[in-house]
C-alpha cells in the first residue's frame, strides 16, 4: 500500500458502548523496515487527518514500534511497544482491545501480537475510567495510511467492532501441530452500527459488516490484491539479505529498484527438496541476473542467467552463471566456459520479457525459459518427468543446499513473480495452469511444479 490511501467519512452517529469500547484487529505485513525514517499510519480516526484533537491513531514510529495513541480535547492515552517490527517476511496479527469500563488502568487498553499480549511498552499512558473516546465519532474520516506517513506493506482481514472488545481468540487460534498462530476467516462478532471487516478475500474496499456504516473506498494510489496471505505466504526479495548496497523495494518487496551500482538480493524462503516455479520481469538489458543461490553460504553457490559477463564471474567464482555474449548464451562454472550453447538459440532480453525459472530439486535440474519456450529446447514434459538432457543445469551442486531465488543487478530493476499474480503492480495478463494450485502466473507451470511459498513447501 506504499502510496495508497483507503478511507470513508463515517455518516452515523456513535453509540454510548462505542465511544468507551472497542476491538480492532488486522492482520499485515511490513515491505520494509523503517529505521529511523518518517512514520508508517496503519490506520486512523480523526478530523482532517491532521491529529490536532479528536483522533485515534495506530502507527509505526521510525524505530518500528507500535504506537497507538489518542487525543480528545486534553485527555490522552498513548502505547507504545518496545518490541520493534522488523520481519518483512512475516504475517502479524493485530488486535486492540479497547475498553475504558475496566477498573484496572492496564486493561482499558490490551494490545495483543499473534494471540500473545504485549506486556513491555517504551510509554504506557492509559485513558481515564468510562473515558468516552471518538473512534467512531460522527464525521470522523477512517482511513488505512494518510498524507506522507502510508502504510507500506500488505493489510488482510480487518475487523472493528463497535460497542465490543474481543479477545484475539476470536480471530486467530494456534495450531496444535506447528504451534504457529492462524487466522479465523470467519469470526462471529458483532460489529455494532459503525463498525467495518474489510479484506476478506480480495482488494475490494466494499464494508463486508453487515451493518449500515457504509464502504471504504481508495482515495489516493492503487490497491493491488495479492496471493500473499495470513495462510499462504509467499517468497519476496528479502531487503536485509543485499550484497554490495541498498537498494530499493516496493509493492510488498516484488519489485527491485536499483540506480546506482551492483547489486544483489535473495529470497525470504528457501527449500531443500521439491519443484518450484517463479517468473521475474525484466527492464532493460544492461546487465541483470535471475536464478538460484544457496542461502546458507556465500555467492559462489548461486546460479544465474545474465545479460553480462563484465565483472560478474568474479563475484561468484567457484559457482555458476549463464551469460549472454551478445546474443549467444554461455554456460559458465569456475569462470570458465563449460558450454558455448548455441543450442539455446540467438536469445537476447528486452524490455518487459519475461524470464521463467523453474527449479527441481527432486532431480537436480534447473531450466530457464523465455516468454513462455524453454531455452535450449526443453519441453514441459521432460521438465515434469525429471530428465536432465536439455536442463540449463543438473548434477549434485544442488544437494543439501538451501536454494531460493536470487536476482543480481547492474543499474537495472527486476519485478518478481513468486506466485502472487502480479509484476509489481501489473497483473498476468493471461494467467497459466497448473502451479499445483498454488500461485498465479503469465505462463504455463510444468505438473508437479508449484510456487515458493509456506503451502508450497508442504505439498
Amino acid at each position: 500500500m506504499a502510496t495508497t490511501i483507503v478511507s470513508r467519512t463515517q455518516s452515523g452517529a456513535e453509540s454510548a458502548a462505542g465511544r468507551r469500547t472497542w476491538t480492532f484487529s488486522c492482520w499485515f505485513k511490513k515491505n520494509k523496515i523503517i529505521n529511523g525514517g518518517s512514520n508508517q499510519e496503519l490506520f486512523g480516526s480523526d478530523s482532517n487527518g491532521a491529529r490536532t484533537n479528536n483522533y485515534n491513531i495506530i502507527d509505526f514510529n521510525s524505530n518500528d514500534n507500535l504506537d497507538v495513541n489518542g487525543y480528545q480535547s486534553g485527555a490522552t492515552f498513548r502505547k507504545i511497544t518496545n518490541r520493534r517490527f522488523r520481519d518483512t517476511n512475516a504475517w502479524y496479527h493485530l488486535v486492540i482491545a479497547f475498553d475504558t469500563t475496566q477498573s484496572t488502568a492496564d486493561d482499558r487498553i490490551k494490545i495483543y501480537i499473534n494471540g500473545v499480549r504485549e506486556t513491555s511498552f517504551g510509554t504506557s499512558t492509559n485513558p481515564a475510567q468510562d473515558h468516552q473516546g471518538k473512534f467512531f465519532a460522527q464525521n470522523k474520516v477512517h482511513a488505512f495510511g494518510r498524507g506522507s506517513q502510508t502504510f507500506d506493506g500488505i493489510i488482510s482481514h480487518c475487523h472493528a467492532t463497535e460497542g465490543t472488545a474481543y479477545a484475539p481468540t476470536v480471530f486467530g487460534s494456534t495450531d496444535a501441530t506447528t504451534g504457529e498462530w492462524k487466522i479465523n476467516t470467519s469470526p462471529s462478532v458483532s460489529y455494532g452500527t459503525n463498525g467495518f471487516f474489510l479484506f476478506k478475500d480480495d482488494n475490494s474496499v466494499n464494508n463486508q459488516a453487515g451493518n449500515s456504516s457504509g464502504n471504504f473506498a481508495v482515495t489516493a494510489g492503487t490497491l493491488t490484491k495479492s496471493e500473499d496471505c495470513p495462510s499462504n505466504v509467499f517468497c519476496t526479495y528479502n531487503p536485509l539479505q543485499q550484497t554490495n548496497g541498498s537498494a530499493g523495494f516496493e509493492n510488498g518487496n516484488t519489485y527491485f529498484t536499483n540506480g546506482t551500482q551492483w547489486l544483489g538480493v535473495n529470497g525470504t524462503i528457501a527449500a531443500t527438496s521439491g519443484k518450484y516455479y517463479a517468473e521475474f520481469k525484466v527492464t532493460g538489458n544492461t546487465g541483470w541476473g535471475v536464478g538460484v543461490a544457496d542461502v546458507d553460504s556465500d555467492a559462489n553457490s548461486t546460479v544465474n542467467l545474465s545479460t553480462s559477463n563484465n565483472g560478474y564471474q568474479s563475484k561468484y567464482t567457484g559457482g555458476k552463471q549463464i551469460f549472454l555474449n551478445g546474443s549467444t548464451i554461455i554456460a559458465m562454472e569456475n569462470n570458465s566456459t563449460v558450454v558455448n550453447n548455441a543450442g539455446m538459440g540467438n536469445t537476447s532480453f528486452a524490455n518487459n520479457d519475461i524470464v521463467m525459472v523453474a527449479l527441481d530439486l527432486d532431480n537436480n535440474n534447473l531450466f530457464f525459459g523465455k516468454n513462455g519456450t524453454w531455452l535450449r529446447g526443453a519441453t514441459e514434459s521432460e521438465i515434469e518427468a525429471g530428465t536432465s538432457t536439455n536442463a540449463t543445469f543438473s548434477g549434485t551442486s544442488f544437494n543439501n543446499k538451501f536454494w531460493t531465488w536470487s536476482v543480481t543487478t547492474e543499474l537495472e530493476n527486476m519485478r518478481m513473480n513468486a506466485g502472487n499474480g502480479f509484476f509489481s503492480t501489473t497483473a498476468v495478463t493471461s494467467a497459466g495452469t497448473n502451479a499445483s494450485n498454488n500461485g498465479i502466473f503469465e505462463y504455463d507451470v510444468p505438473d508437479g511444479f508449484t510456487a515458493l511459498s509456506t503451502k508450497g513447501l508442504n505439498l
